[in-house]
């Protein structure tokens, strides 16, 4: 694959806004590897509004959003390889990549590291009780309901009241379910989205809040039919047909191994920082494309 002047690790709002920035300021080469086999990161799999207005001045669909920064970096010169991983990054510059003719070494002048973040999983958050299909995270249920037509469930509680909760109602009123109510345990998360965000989320489509809960259970025979919770230091019981375990994102450096990052990696969007919307991403892509060019 050549030696670019730098490689971009993820193809989603942050790793597209860098490359374009970086490729328009005359950086010749500049690769964009991901693993996906489209580029656009999660916006590709949110279809309702709410994209676009930090970045570019404009609301859109989360596709719509995705395909305009794909197009922007393709018409900037930038190459963007799909399905391609990173295998390892062997050091300064050095990075193993694997896509479907085999593994290949480049050796970049810069790295700049933006594989984003993905929300906790039950197990992270300590949920007990009943397994079952109708379990799933807001990516989950939106690569269903957008990407694939499914309708999951038709009343299911949301377990997190964070700023993507609001964004997993969104989804829930594309595919006509209406959420039972949003669990908050108390982890805020709302500051990454416009402040009117989540309160006009919520009025709009009359879901309630309940705040100062814990120790949710999922119970039900054969499907979901209800999750046990504490609020207030008493148990209560709501019945649901599904739940949607939201937020808590964490961030996805898994190639950094729990290590420092190596010289000439630069991390860009939610791989560092507390979490940003997508446009909030993108603009953060840019950053990291300021700070190259300002070392160069």
């Amino acid at each position: 694959m050549g030696q670019p002047d730098v490689l971009v690790i993820g193809g989603g709002p942050a790793g597209l806004a860098c490359a374009t920035a970086l490729a328009k300021a005359g950086m010749r080469q500049v690769l964009v590897a991901e693993r996906e086999a489209e580029a656009g990161g999660v916006p590709r799999h949110a279809g309702h509004w709410g994209f676009g207005w930090e970045s570019h001045g404009r609301l859109m669909r989360g596709p719509a959003y995705a395909a305009r920064l794909l197009v922007e970096a393709q018409a900037a010169g930038v190459t963007v390889a799909t399905g391609t991983t990173v295998a390892r990054i062997e050091g300064p510059g050095r990075v193993v990549l694997h896509d479907k003719t085999g593994l290949h070494e480049v050796v970049a002048g810069r790295v700049v590291l933006a594989t984003g973040a993905r929300e906790g999983t039950r197990a992270e958050r300590l949920i007990g009780g009943a397994r079952h299909p109708q379990i799933m995270t807001t990516g989950t249920l939106q690569q269903m309901v957008y990407l694939k037509g499914m309708v999951p469930f038709r009343r299911p509680l949301i377990l997190g009241a964070e700023w993507v909760s609001y964004s997993a109602i969104l989804t829930c009123r594309h595919a006509g379910i209406r959420p039972v109510a949003l669990l908050d345990e108390g982890q805020g998360g709302t500051d990454a989205a416009p402040r009117w965000f989540a309160p006009a989320t919520r009025l709009a489509f009359a879901i309630p809040t309940l705040r100062r809960t814990s120790d949710p259970v999922i119970l039900g025979r054969g499907r979901v039919e209800a999750v046990r919770f504490t609020r207030d230091g008493r148990q209560e019981e709501l019945a649901c047909d599904g739940v949607i375990i939201s937020g808590r994102f964490r961030p996805e450096a898994s190639l950094l191994a729990g290590l420092a990052c190596p010289p000439g990696v630069i991390l860009a969007g939610n791989v560092t920082g507390p979490l940003k919307t997508a446009g909030g991403a993108a603009m953060a892509g840019r950053g990291a494309a300021r700070q190259i060019l300002g070392d160069t």
